[in-house]
């Protein structure tokens, strides 16, 4: 059984200069609740771009919309392999959710592309990698993640079988409902369910059942047995782990015989040959009735044939493993006959009604269209329940298709038009960062042999959002005839962009001037592709932000302040640093690349801001005096006790003072050890470090802490308990996923929860969500160092003064003394207006007018507030709100409306109907 290795690394190349089938655009009919698609030819492929500007775009556009799937990009991968991107938008608990659906669709009648089973160790168990890894090593150009695995078990193997170019690497498991995709010799796709049948013979007509090829121990189903024992199992040269498998799980102690072209030459009773088997060889391990079988039978020297076969559970038929080119498990079916069907076996361990990130493969009717599909779990994507998955997999054309392992496991890699490198499809739900692509067992890929065509077409390739003042370059990318990238070095380009305003192009380098959506063009000879772009405007975002932690006001602090933008669409952004203008208030200093530095501290000054603006929508960071990070728990020797807790009780849990780990400083840390395994409740689960019994009691009302952490790439949930005075519980964010190994620094933000201070904190804990624990560690150990506190930075003092106006009188009264008034308060359309400056004056305030922008902004106790003459909108500390009355001009002076000014800067209002007048404190 010798393995080969597919595909053309170097080139990675298939497909044929006429492809048959021709790209297609989706016409979209919602019926009855129901997705419906209806295929129209298109002559050409659409220009994809980047994928994630239109794909955000789209998402606010169909947030109304109801069990509908419309069509957002495309990118042909190589000829005969395309991947489009869809936007779907339903309705989940009466709630309007949108989500982003991923399919490549492969054409199976192309000679030059193929499928197989990949899993990025050589085709060796057991063993994980990424699915980006596995694309690399094994030269593909695409590909998705596939089987389901034992997370928590040391040997990683797949559930189901695994053929690799005609090859079984691995037999199924003995698990009910279990439904496999292959794809046949003749290139036909198969979706069933299989069992392993086989045997080993001696020549003297002695013979035993095999039990499975390269398989870790398991439970069987119905029976909930144990796969090894009494049972005979094979391990070729695939399997490389020193153990087959390992004793400690399996339940059974084994008795090993090598044998080496069909001739049993070693045999070790009780124990494991201390060998791997070669090429030509195979190693049996028996139990119990098998273990007689191999004492008994199978001595040095004895000649034996065996035989291994596929058998369907469905049809009774056997299939001989050189039947298939490849074949990977699965879970559940999902559509039949281009239906959704009932579930094959159980789902409780998939969230089947929770949005999820999921991965899917399936067939057309025609058997001429493979289809693997993802569902994106991100910041603009709300992922799927499984019936939404059933549905939608319908309607993109699937006849017959099955789940493959979703949630953390679910990526997806492809190749960009006219560029060598398979990149990331769309962001992971693992990772805050969406990056991080989870370790699997094997995965689909998409294989490509092409011979080197001629240049067909030319594609422009980089960024398709911008913002103002920023500077990219495009680059030229090149492909034949087969879709294949060709080195563009050489080939003479001319750029040129529809609407100049946005923008000043330089060759391929632009550099964005203007809010606006515009074209990029790019030619060579005959050849010409398009891009669109947008660059950001204000009018675009709904929220900014400062990305700083507490700001010092000394001489010499220095802060970084990345600012990140949330757009109308769900996306967020960090505006590059040189499109950001900034205002210092209370202080000098110097801001580059991305960090303030105090230069000297304004006489008098007992606070700052730095006021970032982006196109004129702001966003402000305060600095305070005085120190503002405090240590308050080192764990060299706490005066309080410290106990474990655990929820359910079952779970155990125990926590240590431990000093020497790697990578610190030698000092003591509190380590969390705990064990989820010990517990068979499917629900939530929580080990706890607790704090003196019912908290510990954080000083000077802290506005949040930081936290050395020693991780152990659980993937778990890392949060704090905090008590407030009125003794509720809030669970306070740490680490959606404790991704790392080593020490890290997390931090927590208190301001996020309306907590009533004084607090405590009582504990810290991790946790393992009742949905989709079988994709995280069921036991590990953390470790805590280093707990400091930040408190409040303090805004600059303001005027607690008696304000009295009255309706059409030029004066006031200003804590009793008498002040007159540019112009006089007054009512219009059930509005009533103050002339804004006075009274921003008069309680400490500081007013700025902008004339270009006809904005009026208002900074008072670290509050920014800034609004519009005619604009039904307002931006208070980088979030913008609706408006009902607007800023108006009366008498050269700018008037505001009077409640929705005095709410947003922390103002108290009285009106008196009797005397027209206007209390403001």
């Amino acid at each position: 059984m010798r393995r080969t290795i597919h595909g053309n690394r170097k080139t990675g190349r298939t497909g044929r200069a006429n492809d048959r089938r021709p790209l297609r655009n989706v016409l979209v009919w919602v019926i009855g609740g129901t997705l419906l698609l209806q295929p129209a030819a298109m002559g050409k492929a659409w220009a994809s771009g980047d994928g994630g500007a239109g794909a955000a775009a789209a998402v606010a556009a169909a947030n109304a919309e109801e069990s509908k799937l419309t069509a957002v990009s495309e990118n042909i991968i190589t000829s005969g392999a395309v991947r489009r991107d869809y936007l779907w938008s339903g309705v989940r608990g009466g709630t309007p959710v949108t989500s982003l659906v991923h399919a490549i669709e492969i054409d199976l009648t192309n000679p030059y592309i193929s499928l197989n089973a990949m899993n990025g160790n050589g085709g060796t168990l057991p063993g994980k990698a990424p699915v980006s890894s596995m694309v690399k090593e094994t030269g593909a150009v695409a590909g998705i993640n596939a089987d389901f695995f034992d997370t928590a078990s040391a040997e990683a193997v797949p559930f189901g079988a695994e053929i690799m170019s005609g090859e079984l690497i691995k037999s199924p498991r003995q698990l009910g409902g279990m439904f496999m995709f292959a794809v046949t010799a003749d290139r036909t796709p198969m979706i069933d369910r299989f069992t392993v049948e086989g045997s080993v013979r001696t020549a003297g007509g002695a013979e035993f059942k095999l039990a499975g090829l390269n398989e870790a121990a398991y439970r069987t189903e119905p029976d909930g047995g144990y796969s090894h024992v009494n049972a005979l199992h094979m391990y070729t040269d695939a399997w490389t782990a020193a153990e087959r498998p390992n004793t400690a799980s399996s339940a059974s102690t084994p008795t090993e015989a090598l044998v080496v072209d069909g001739v049993v030459t070693q045999v070790a009773d009780n124990a494991t040959l201390n060998v791997q088997p070669p090429a030509n060889g195979y190693i049996l391990r028996g139990h119990g009735t098998a273990a007689a079988f191999i004492r008994e039978q199978l001595t040095v020297g004895t000649a034996i044939t065996s035989d291994l076969q596929l058998k369907s559970a469905t049809s009774g038929q056997t299939f001989a493993p050189s039947s298939f080119r490849m074949m990977v498990g699965g879970h559940t079916i999902l559509v039949n006959e281009g239906k959704p069907s009932s579930f094959s076996r159980n789902t409780g361990s998939l969230s089947p009604s929770s949005g999820r990130a999921r991965t899917a493969v399936g067939y057309s009717k025609d058997n001429k269209t493979a289809y693997l599909i993802t569902v994106e779990d991100s910041s603009v994507s709300a992922g799927m329940t499984l019936a939404e998955l059933q549905r939608t997999m319908a309607a993109l054309g699937v006849w017959k298709g099955i789940n493959l392992d979703g949630g953390g496991s679910t990526t997806m890699i492809d190749r960009p038009l006219g560029e060598f490198d398979a990149k990331l499809s769309h962001p992971t739900e693992d990772g805050s960062a969406g990056t991080y692509q989870r370790p699997v067992v094997n995965g689909i890929g998409v294989y490509t042999n092409a011979p080197q065509g001629t240049l067909k077409g030319i594609k422009a390739s980089g960024k398709g959002v911008l913002f103002i003042g920023e500077q990219t370059e495009y680059a030229l990318k090149a492909y034949d005839t087969y879709f294949n990238p060709i080195d563009p070095a050489g080939i003479a380009a001319q750029w040129s962009l529809d609407k100049p305003a946005v923008g000043k192009l330089s060759g391929g380098v632009l550099t964005a001037a203007a809010p606006g959506r515009a074209t990029l063009t790019v030619k060579s000879g005959p050849g010409s592709d398009k891009l669109p772009i947008e660059i950001i405007g204000e009018s675009r975002i709904v929220k900014m932000s400062i990305e700083a932690g507490p700001a010092e006001l000394k001489a010499g602090a220095v802060v970084d302040v990345p600012v990140k933008a949330t757009l109308d669409d769900g996306s967020a952004y960090t505006i590059p640093a040189g499109s950001v203008d900034w205002e210092l208030r209370g202080f000098t200093g110097s801001v580059q690349n991305g960090s303030i530095r105090v230069d000297a501290v304004k006489s008098g000054a007992t606070g700052g801001y730095a006021i970032a603006r982006y196109d004129g929508y702001s966003a402000v960071l305060p600095f305070a005096t005085g120190s503002i990070d405090k240590a308050f728990e080192r764990f060299e020797s706490p005066a309080y006790g410290i106990t474990s807790a655990s929820v359910p009780a079952a779970v155990t849990s125990t926590v240590d003072m431990v000093g020497g780990l790697p990578g610190g400083d030698g000092s003591n840390a509190l380590q969390l050890r705990y064990d989820f395994s010990t517990s068979a409740e499917n629900r939530t689960k929580a080990a706890y470090a607790v704090f003196n019994g019912t908290g510990v009691a954080l000083p000077d009302n802290p506005t949040g802490m930081t936290l050395d952490v020693y991780g152990d790439d659980s993937r778990n949930l890392l949060r704090a308990t905090v008590v407030d005075a009125a003794g509720k519980e809030f669970m306070v964010d740490l680490a959606k996923s404790v991704d790392w190994t080593g020490w890290k620094t997390v931090k927590a933000d208190f301001t996020a929860y309306a907590m009533n201070y004084p607090i405590k904190l009582k504990s810290l804990y991790i946790a393992t969500l009742k949905e989709g624990q079988d994709e995280r560690a069921l036991s590990g150990e953390l470790a805590f160092d280093n707990l400091t506190l930040q408190t409040a930075a303090p805004a600059a003092p303001v005027s607690n003064a008696e304000i009295v106006l009255t309706l059409g009188r030029k004066s006031a009264v200003v804590d009793g003394a008498a002040v007159k008034l540019d112009v006089a308060p007054l009512a219009l359309n059930g509005v009533t207006y103050l002339p804004f400056r006075f009274v921003a004056d008069a309680m400490g305030g500081q007013v700025g007018w902008d004339q270009t922008a006809k904005r009026v902004t208002a900074l008072r106790g670290g509050k920014l507030l800034d609004m519009w003459l005619g604009r039904g909108d307002l931006v208070l500390n980088g979030e913008r709100k609706p408006v009902t009355a607007a800023p108006i001009v009366r008498g050269g002076r700018t008037l505001v409306p009077l409640r929705l000014v005095s709410e947003q800067l922390g103002l108290d209002v009285a009106w008196d109907g009797k005397t027209k007048t206007i209390t403001i404190r």
